[in-house]
């Protein structure tokens, strides 16, 4: 059975649980090479999502995700809100109107994620940024099922946000600082690796 509407709604709250956890977490990392308000913004961002999915369910995945990204993009401040947006917005005409998404489905929704979030930002893997993790993610997001495929995507953007840490940002706010960029997670990065885990233990259920 593929992925519905509904079981991409009990993923994103999954998701806003995730990111409300780690809130206090994502703004330290921020403060340190960024403003400051990565984790606050995200946090803002997904319990904005939950209440417009509250207010309007929609019926297929691809609605679902076009809800998240134009909620993301009108309440999400900073480089976040666009990036991510973008990323929701381009899964979502990637998958269609499909009713159910199966594993190829996924991985193509990933795909496109990606391609929007590098057309938007113009960053490349090694810039210290989200894409250190999502570019991992996609290249590892194979399976035979949602759940195989989603805990090798996880498992990737992990690895990718921790090899951020030695990295000099060549892209975003980080970048002024330099070589002093150095010895931090980008937070986007492991935005990016939090949200894909929720998704991976929503799909294990």
């Amino acid at each position: 059975m593929g992925c519905t509407a509904n079981d991409l709604v009990t993923a994103l709250k999954a998701a806003a649980a995730t990111i409300e956890e780690h809130r206090v977490e994502l703004i330290q990392l921020d403060r340190v090479i960024g403003d400051g308000d990565h984790g606050e913004n995200m946090d803002r961002g997904f319990k904005a999502v939950l209440t417009a999915l509250d207010a309007n369910t929609p019926d297929t995945p691809a609605a679902v995700l076009k809800l998240v990204a134009t909620t993301l993009i009108s309440k999400v401040g900073g480089a976040a809100g666009p990036l991510y947006g973008t990323a929701f917005l381009r899964a979502s005409t990637a998958v269609k109107d499909r009713a159910e998404l199966e594993p190829a489905d996924l991985t193509e929704a990933l795909t496109a994620a990606l391609g929007g979030i590098v057309a938007r930002g113009k960053a490349e893997p090694g810039d210290k940024t989200m894409v250190d993790a999502l570019d991992p993610a996609v290249r590892a997001a194979k399976g035979d099922t949602a759940t195989e495929l989603l805990a090798a995507a996880a498992a990737a953007a992990e690895t990718g946000a921790d090899a951020t840490v030695p990295l000099v940002a060549r892209k975003g706010r980080a970048s002024y600082l330099g070589e002093r960029s150095a010895g931090h997670m980008d937070p986007g990065a492991r935005s990016t690796a939090l949200l894909l885990r929720a998704f991976a233990e929503v799909a294990a259920r």
